[in-house]
């Protein structure tokens, strides 16, 4: 409300510095010294509040600028954590996503900026028109007729340069991720064995031209199409003065009108111009704003029911888990990844699932949460279908290990606690999870011990190995006192005497929970009460791990590479 009040002042003040300015000239003419020192003041004052006003609408421009920017950011980080994850399957979420990202941080203030100006030249704009008037009605017809062909330009290249970011929204994230790929730590190792430094910065340099050129292109064909319209503005604009100098010399205006009309005409047409390029960046913005309200009236496929069972409180024991004749793919692909997959966990016992890369088995996992739904057959906790409980509700009774952990920029302590943050929880417990992973060793070595920062993003920072940051990963999933833990390759990034170590006292660890194992080593299997052996999506076997060697199917194959020629296992346990 302040910043709209300020700028109908201040654009209005242009009209009074005009019609001081006549009244000026004509009392010099006519040498009233003191008028004109009596107009002249007033002009000074003008000006000094313009200056004054101007400082104002700045400060204001600026909190709006930070409020709007981060009210935009809040919106699309809540958007981008409501949606489900089958969006991230689909390359048009991520355009969606560039798109709204990219330029949230300037367009809605460029829009609000856009619109105080269209507010404040629209009332400079009217008051010069009125002025204007009386020295005949066809003046404000010629300054408006003087402006279409500019105002045809304005709106036909706003639209092209939509359609053209439209068009390059996926080329545009191409670059994006070479410019990652050449300045990321994740890939600088690569970059440097394999020289591949030199084949990205080219493939990023080719897309660039190519944009770059054809932005150009555009631009180019835009300045010409502005300089006709300009051209056409100063066409009417010189008719005008000829006109009014006419007058002038028939004795028809005075030397005050002549100054009047010739600023009100020279700075209506200013503002005509403002007024088009305002209408354009309000324009474009807007079709941002297009582009951001698509991104967020994106909607989730996972439905929470109507009215949603009750699932009992945690400490209540543990729940079974049973997948019913599961067949699902992803989203945008045919190929099935579960092709009608049967298996049961008792309430209590510890089910591993093992198996060959892309059988299907970490899709379980992500089943199992409900980040998707399967396109038939169902999943059973407790006895009762997923599908008929709040996701937030079920989530809170899963815990979960995902491969690769995630390695949380923050202290040791925070790293832990995120498992369970809504608790608050105390040392104790964060010890007692740290033993329980394996990861009160890693701890133990760090100067700083849980206050230790980890990562390498922020000052101060201590990098882990894979291992290691996969043991407070397991310590994050241990912590929350879920009756299911899923565990998905608990020990892949562990060293053989790590890995040995955590078995001695991983049953302990999952005591009293209903556990789901990823894995594809048969020394960890070998601990659960119920090994499943998945290959291209289908259950084909199934058992204890006595059971399933004395079968001599597919596990027993397996298991017999690992065992040494003295009969024990590899590594030891």
């Amino acid at each position: 409300m302040a910043w709209g009040a300020l700028l109908v002042v201040q654009g209005l003040l242009p009209a009074a510095t005009v019609y001081l300015t006549r009244e000026l000239v004509n009392a010099l003419v006519a040498r009233e010294i003191r008028l004109s020192i009596t107009l002249a003041a007033a002009m000074a004052a003008v000006l000094l509040l313009g200056e004054l006003l101007r400082g104002a609408i700045g400060w204001i421009r600026a909190v709006q600028s930070e409020l709007v920017q981060d009210h935009i950011n809040s919106l699309i980080h809540r958007k981008s954590v409501e949606v489900d994850l089958s969006f991230y399957d689909l390359p048009e979420y991520f355009d969606h996503l560039h798109r709204a990202r990219s330029e949230a941080g300037y367009r809605p203030v460029a829009l609000l900026e856009s619109m105080g100006s269209l507010l404040q030249n629209g009332i400079t704009l009217a008051a010069m028109l009125v002025i204007l008037a009386p020295y005949g009605f066809w003046l404000p017809v010629a300054l408006l007729a003087g402006t279409m062909p500019a105002l045809y330009v304005v709106v036909r290249y706003t639209l092209l340069q939509h359609a053209w970011r439209l068009r390059t929204t996926a080329d545009e994230r191409r670059t994006w991720y070479y410019d990652w790929l050449v300045t990321a730590r994740e890939s600088a190792a690569e970059l440097r064995l394999f020289d591949l430094g030199g084949r990205f910065r080219g493939a990023y340099q080719a897309l660039r031209i190519r944009l770059r050129g054809e932005r150009l292109d555009m631009a180019r064909s835009q300045a010409l199409a502005q300089l006709a319209a300009g051209a056409a503005a100063l066409a009417v604009a010189g008719a005008a003065m000829a006109w009014i100098g006419w007058r002038a010399l028939q004795g028809q205006a005075t030397l005050g009108d002549l100054a009047l009309f010739y600023q009100a005409f020279s700075q209506g047409q200013g503002l005509m111009r403002s007024l088009l390029e305002n209408v354009g960046q309000i324009y474009s913005n807007s079709l941002f704003l297009g582009d951001l309200f698509q991104f967020l009236a994106l909607q989730p496929g996972i439905k929470n029911p109507a009215k949603p069972a009750l699932l009992p409180e945690d400490g209540r024991g543990p729940l079974g888990v049973e997948f019913r004749d599961v067949t699902f793919h992803y989203p945008g692909s045919r190929r099935l990844v579960l092709d009608r997959v049967s298996l049961s966990i008792p309430a209590g016992k510890i089910a591993a699932v093992v198996g060959t890369n892309g059988a299907g088995k970490s899709t379980l996992v992500k089943l199992l949460c409900r980040f998707y739904d399967p396109q038939s057959g169902g999943i059973d906790l407790g006895g009762t279908d997923l599908r008929a409980f709040a996701a937030e509700d079920l989530r809170r009774h899963i815990t979960a290990l995902f491969q690769p952990a995630v390695p949380y920029n923050a202290t040791v302590a925070e790293n832990i606690a995120l498992g369970d943050h809504a608790a608050v929880p105390d040392a104790a417990r964060l010890q007692e999870a740290a033993r329980s992973a394996g990861a009160d060793e890693v701890i133990g070595r760090l100067p700083a011990g849980y206050d230790a920062i980890l990562g390498t993003w922020f000052e101060d920072g201590t990098d882990l190995s894979a291992g290691e940051w996969q043991r407070l990963g397991l310590a994050r999933a241990f912590l929350r006192p879920a009756p299911v833990i899923v565990l998905d390759e608990p020990t892949s990034a562990m060293d053989p005497w790590a890995e040995a170590a955590w078995l001695t006292r991983f049953r302990s660890a999952v005591s009293g929970r209903t556990t789901l194992l990823i894995t594809h080593r048969f020394t960890t299997a070998r601990h659960a009460d119920v090994v499943y052996v998945m290959d291209q999506g289908r259950i084909v076997e199934s058992g204890s791990h006595d059971e399933l060697v004395a079968k001599n199917g597919r596990y027993a194959q397996a298991w017999k590479n690992v065992v040494r020629e003295d009969g024990s296992p590899d590594p030891p346990d």
